[in-house]
């Protein structure tokens, strides 16, 4: 274990070996595999150990010994002090809180659908269609018939920019409050993974959500269809049992590319269910065997059963409590490919930048160092084919 004191001792030998971002590399490194804990974390002891006099500068921060005390800005200005390293120190333990929060594992969406980087706000992605099954039989000596193909496109949604900013006060120095900074900016993280993981559900579920519909070829349809040009709705089909999903899975089954009337070769691999049907899914899915009544025997009295082993496997089920949030029907619940049918079109992932010193914003809020987490990025439908909702 890695403990705060022994941070400048660390440092000073990288910079003996002339190899200083060695010493950053080593911290990225510890604070992610655990041997840093940011409980353990002292800002005061660091701020002390990498700013000379730091330990005067606190205490000149203590209005009872002198006032105000300096900025860091100003002792930057005049040359009696260099805060990079402090900076970088904590700005490294300020990523690391935003990034563990906003990859927490509550959120059960984000990670299944793809993120597709890109540097257009809103995309239009253009292909052609599928040529489907026109093999012929060719005739000894006859010419071989032309394939034809037609322009297909779809329009990904505008992007959006959401982010937030974390300020280190004096006073988080001073009482050398560590964890009051790593919840904050944990908070930041969370915020921010909470919005991305509601604008990926609400595209899942398609209730209300205009902005992340499906447009195809100029027209905007919603995700889930009772009628052409694709069924993908299966209604009175409640989650019960093994035979529920069939039902679901017959409904899949119809679905047919627009182009050459094939069917769609796709195996739905995700179940995704409301809280309230969470131990239903799980008990489907887990069961080993199923015992169904033979026909043309008697339902009464001893009725003839049929013992098999489960049909239904290779599914994962996939839940939480935000989808139970924005789902109206809550008996609803959906099968498919998650990862297909739906992406995150990402101008940038999460990036955490430090602002310069503020000497007005110091002045006036007693904040030390600033940052600014940040990402852009819009949920988007590629594919409705391979989905398909249940109501009940």
């Amino acid at each position: 274990m890695i403990k705060t004191t022994q941070l400048r001792r660390l440092y000073e030998a990288a910079q003996r070996d002339a190899r200083p971002e060695r010493f950053f590399d080593d911290l990225g490194t510890a604070l992610q595999t655990g041997q840093l804990q940011l409980a353990d974390f002292s800002l005061r002891a660091l701020f002390e150990q990498f700013i000379p006099d730091g330990r005067e500068l606190v205490d000149s921060w203590n209005p009872r010994h002198g006032g105000e005390g300096h900025s860091l800005q100003r002792l930057e200005e005049s040359g009696a002090v260099t805060t990079g390293t402090f900076s970088r120190i904590t700005g490294q333990v300020v990523y690391n809180a935003i990034l563990d929060a906003f990859r927490a594992e509550s959120f059960v969406f984000s990670p299944l659908v793809r993120t597709i980087p890109t540097q257009f706000n809103g995309e239009k992605i253009a292909g052609i269609s599928r040529l489907g099954d026109e093999a012929e039989t060719v005739p000894e000596g006859r010419p071989y018939p032309h394939a034809g193909v037609a322009e297909d496109f779809l329009e990904t949604p505008a992007t959006t920019k959401r982010g937030m900013i974390v300020g280190l006060t004096r006073e988080a120095v001073f009482f050398d409050r560590t964890n009051l900074l790593v919840q904050r900016t944990a908070e930041v993280g969370n915020w921010l993974g909470v919005n991305k993981e509601k604008r990926i559900i609400d595209c899942v579920i398609d209730e209300n959500t205009q902005a992340h519909r499906y447009r195809w070829k100029g027209t905007t349809y919603a995700t889930y269809q009772t009628a052409a040009p694709w069924i993908n709705i299966t209604a009175t089909n409640p989650l019960v049992d093994w035979q529920s999903l069939d039902k679901a899975e017959q409904t899949m089954a119809g679905l047919v590319d627009p182009y050459t009337g094939e069917p769609i070769l796709t195996d739905p691999r995700h179940l995704v269910v409301p809280r309230g049907l969470l131990y239903t899914a799980r008990r489907i899915i887990g069961a080993t065997e199923i015992r169904v009544q033979s026909p043309g025997f008697a339902t009464t009295g001893n009725p003839s059963e049929t013992v098999a082993s489960n049909p239904i496997n290779g599914y994962q089920v996939v839940s939480s409590n935000l989808l139970t949030s924005r789902l109206a029907n809550k008996g609803s619940w959906f099968i498919g490919d998650v990862s297909k049918a739906f992406a995150y079109m990402e101008n940038w992932p999460l990036a955490v930048v430090q602002a310069p010193a503020n000497s007005e914003v110091e002045f006036t809020h007693d904040i030390v160092l600033r940052w600014k987490a940040s990402e852009r990025g819009a949920a988007a439908t590629l594919e409705p084919r391979y989905m398909a909702r249940s109501t009940p």
